[in-house]
């Protein structure tokens, strides 16, 4: 037997067939709020650069053991993969309410009619029994509402994933800061403890020259305000030490495990593929955070499509087709076909104005979402511009850094001998050791910010989201997926 006859299904093959158009508006990328060119002016945006992944950008084995822990763990990482199964569903929900829910059903009534209530005067037992398969309210998306509310769920989907895209480059960067900042620290707790060793020698060979009436009591007391400087100065840095340990371990979300000592020159630590001073802005849209913005922008678009349709008639559907019989044994005898049709027809007239309030929530909600767009790319430029404009400035600054510690080396060795030979008093030494003592932090500061700046390109430009696979840049690939973006994505009209 037919599940549904005639009657029934020509009526379900039209709703089928007319839902497939909606009334959102034709999507229009928004115009880039910032300069063509990334970089220096005057110079050409060509070129293209290939970032690598993580691992070639990392090669220090034990950073890249803390990024793998640090992506299997990490409950902010977490929580986004969760944010994306989320949106999956809600997309499966929406979809799933452009085809109707067919359900079989069966039922039994049996009751007993008093004499004054039967038509013969006297009680009687009835029974009816049947069984059918249905559609219930399936709503006729003529006006398409549902696809609308499909397209946004489908939108806030991709915004999901890009934005588990970027929270995974982010976890990446930022275990990779966390540990070179507890790299420098390491260093600059290093560089103390030779200070206070350099200032101990000190205190004993100012004690001796006192002692034999050769120095000055200001001399041994100076050296020895310098000696407990020194002994606060390394409390200072084995408490940052442990404050970066754990800052650390909360991203890896794990214990640590056993870290050497590295030096911050070490070219593992952080080796980036040379990028070109001016790059074309286009470059941004291929960052994660740009594409979660213009996804969200699209839902928003589609959303409108719905508003619009809640001021035009929605149509239901109701169906069902089976048997019927007073006996139970009599349910697919012959003649104890039975079917039910009901079609339901809502014309909005009067709401008190909440289908225009929505429309208009709707559309206020889209521009929001074009700002936001906008912001987003303009933050991108920013952090960009910033990286590319510090790089050559931090690796002139670190030379120069390097040059003031060689330099205060040099004077404080000339200053001891002085000192020794009594051609001058304490003070000179001091003011050395000082001077040699923030000379070689500020190396180690000045350092950290070029590599951190490494880092903070690489992921401006949106590095480091897989481990093994590279990124590539440039401007003719940039402007192939702008104009791509631009052309694909419109929803149907209707």
């Amino acid at each position: 037997m037919s599940v549904l006859n005639r009657p029934c299904a020509l009526p379900l093959l039209a709703a089928l067939t007319l839902g497939g158009c909606t009334l959102a508006p034709d999507y229009r990328q928004p115009a880039s709020p910032v300069p063509a060119t990334l970089g220096e002016d005057g110079v050409a945006a060509t070129g293209s650069v290939m970032l690598p992944g993580w691992r070639a950008l990392f090669t220090d084995p034990h950073l890249q053991q803390l990024i793998d822990t640090a992506l299997s763990n990490n409950r902010d990482l977490r929580l986004a993969m969760l944010d994306v199964a989320e949106a999956r569903a809600q997309y499966r929900i929406e979809g799933a309410d452009l085809l109707p829910g067919v359900s079989v059903n069966g039922d039994g009534t049996r009751q007993r009619v008093p004499a004054d209530l039967s038509s013969s005067g006297e009680s009687t037992v009835q029974s009816q029994y049947g069984v059918n398969v249905g559609i219930a309210a399936y709503e006729l998306d003529l006006f398409g509402r549902i696809r609308s509310l499909k397209q946004s769920a489908l939108e806030s989907y991709l915004a999901t994933e890009e934005a588990r895209h970027s929270a995974r480059i982010t976890l990446v960067s930022e275990v990779a800061n966390a540990y070179l900042t507890l790299m420098a620290d390491r260093e600059n707790l290093r560089i103390s403890e030779e200070t206070l060793s350099a200032q101990r020698e000190s205190v004993d060979l100012v004690q001796g020259r006192f002692d034999l009436g050769l120095g000055s009591e200001l001399d041994l007391r100076q050296a020895q305000v310098a000696l407990e400087t020194a002994r606060a100065n390394q409390a200072r840095y084995q408490r940052r030490v442990a404050a970066d340990r754990n800052a650390l371990a909360v991203l890896v979300g794990a214990p640590l495990p056993s870290l050497p000592g590295e030096d911050l020159d070490n070219p593992a630590v952080a080796t980036l593929p040379e990028v070109p001073a001016a790059l074309p802005s286009a470059v941004l849209r291929q960052r994660p955070d740009i594409q979660r913005a213009e996804h969200a922008l699209r839902a928003a678009n589609a959303n409108i499509g719905a508003a619009r349709a809640a001021f035009f008639p929605s149509i239901s559907l109701t169906a069902s087709a089976g048997t019927a019989s007073a006996e139970l044994s009599g349910l697919f005898e012959s003649g104890s076909k039975a079917w039910a049709f009901s079609p339901s027809i809502s014309l909005p007239i009067f709401s008190g104005g909440r289908n225009r309030a929505n429309l208009d929530l709707a559309e206020v909600r889209r521009d929001q979402n074009v700002a936001r767009y906008e912001q987003a790319i303009q933050t991108a430029f920013q952090e960009v511009a910033d990286a590319l404009a510090a790089r050559d400035s931090l690796a002139d600054e670190e030379r120069a850094q390097t040059a003031l510690v060689d330099a205060t080396e040099r004077s404080l060795v000339l200053a001891e001998a002085r000192y020794r030979e009594g051609a001058d008093d304490y003070l000179a030494v001091l003011d050395a050791r000082r001077e040699l003592l923030t000379a070689r932090q500020q190396r180690v500061s000045v350092t950290l910010d070029k590599l951190a700046n490494r880092i903070t390109l690489y992921r401006a430009l949106g590095g480091g989201g897989a481990a093994d696979r590279a990124t590539l840049i440039g401007a003719a690939q940039a402007g192939a997926a702008a104009g791509a973006t631009k052309d694909t994505g419109s929803t149907p009209q209707g």
